[in-house]
């Protein structure tokens, strides 16, 4: 799912009908090399990287990654991350300038949001 534009945010949300994570887990899920089921192994699935890596990148563009998750009912990974021109504004106090040469100012083209996608049973 994705947010609807007029906010600051861009959201970004996956949502799985799995097994859930368990509170203990919860806490732990973003951290380096955790895994959920300690009897996976590499050959078997994951480094425990993926979500630590997802966590770092988020953080560095300003936003963040969290989880809502319940057992027996699913997952809820959502990405927020600061619009562009939000970004720009907060980092730069003002529009971004490519080139110190360049004239300016610029225009982003805008583009309509994709539709949400159906739910699949």
């Amino acid at each position: 799912r994705l947010a609807s534009p007029g906010g600051d945010l861009i959201e970004i949300a996956v949502t799985d009908q799995g097994i859930g994570i368990s509170e203990k887990d919860r806490e732990r899920v973003f951290e380096r090399f955790y895994r959920v089921d300690p009897a996976r192994s590499r050959a078997t699935g994951g480094t425990g990287l993926g979500l630590a890596i997802v966590k770092h990148v988020a953080a560095s563009h300003g936003g963040e990654v969290t989880v809502w998750s319940s057992e027996g009912q699913g997952s809820t990974f959502t990405l927020r991350l600061p619009e562009t021109g939000a970004t720009r504004e907060r980092t730069t106090g003002g529009p971004l300038i490519v080139n110190g040469d360049d004239e300016g100012p610029y225009e982003t083209d805008t583009f309509d949001p994709f539709p949400a996608p159906e739910a699949l049973p």
